[in-house]
């Protein structure tokens, strides 16, 4: 399988993707009034902690919002009857108004802790997340320029962003919600493409030492080294996802759109290792 010789096949797939995520931003931006579902972590709002002292459900809890239009919120389960609870803003009237109706409805309910994010600090948020991700590609871009060149730190830094572009442009389409541990998902999933990027690159280099090298064209070389790691990439990314998907179905929702990036992050994240970083070297004349 000559990878490198159909460069302009996985281009222009990768290409496309990237036009349907912001295209998908873009629309939900006009349509929904965010581009994002931002939960209050970025745009501010209401975390409430109740212990219930019966067993109840996430349904039952979003049933009591839902009488009060808060139905969309944000419900985690933390303990064994403790539910964390992200709304809107809400004044301290209305918060104990949903706190004595669940505990009249469900049988009886204890207020651990309310907190309140104003949506100025929700921008600082926003702010940081997205200096920590330039930062870390930053980063990454001087480390292979030292391991490497400047050429593969490059290419590495390309198949990043597309990885970042096309994970954010799923959740958009997906709609999930998002807060700072999406951050912290991006940023493991830049870190497990930059490895697998790495593993290649590393190949190429034996690869252009070994006697006789020079003689060959550099894309058939690129492909070799591509074709001697293939298994080793699908066999890695092959036992993230199952373990992804074994907490996607088992463990329950407070750590559904965190599986869901990382599905979707690790994927792309392999992909773009074998079919965009490497072909992007060949074509910037990585052999100099």
């Amino acid at each position: 399988m000559n990878i490198i010789k159909k460069y302009r096949l996985w281009f222009m797939f990768s290409g496309a993707l990237i036009v349907l995520s912001v295209l998908t931003l873009a629309f939900n931006g006009m349509v929904r009034g965010k581009v994002m579902n931002f939960g209050i972590d970025f745009t501010g709002g209401t975390i409430l902690n109740l212990r219930f002292t019966q067993p109840v459900n996430v349904g039952q809890v979003r049933g009591i919002l839902d009488e009060y239009k808060m139905g969309d919120a944000g419900i985690q389960k933390s303990g064994d009857n403790d539910f964390l609870i992200r709304l809107e803003p809400i004044d301290p009237e209305l918060r104990q108004k949903i706190v004595d109706e669940a505990g009249q409805k469900l049988g009886g309910v204890e207020l651990l802790e309310a907190d309140t994010i104003g949506p100025v600090i929700g921008a600082e948020l926003r702010t940081q997340a997205l200096w920590a991700i330039l930062l870390a590609d930053g980063l990454i871009l001087l480390y292979l320029s030292f391991r490497f060149e400047f050429i593969y730190a490059l290419a590495g830094v390309l198949a990043l962003l597309h990885d970042a572009i096309i994970t954010t442009g799923f959740m958009a389409f997906l709609y999930r919600n998002i807060d700072v541990t999406f951050v912290a998902g991006i940023l493991t999933i830049l870190g497990y493409s930059i490895t697998d990027t790495v593993v290649i690159f590393d190949r190429i280099r034996e690869d252009l030492r070994k006697p006789g090298a020079l003689k060959k064209p550099f894309a058939d070389l690129v492909n070799q080294s591509i074709m001697s790691t293939l298994a080793r990439s699908i066999n890695t990314v092959l036992t993230v996802i199952v373990m992804v998907l074994s907490l996607l179905i088992f463990g329950g929702e407070n750590t559904r759109d965190l599986c869901i990036l990382l599905l979707i992050g690790f994927s792309f994240g392999c992909y773009s290792s074998i079919f965009i970083a490497s072909p992007i070297v060949v074509l910037f004349g990585g052999r100099k």
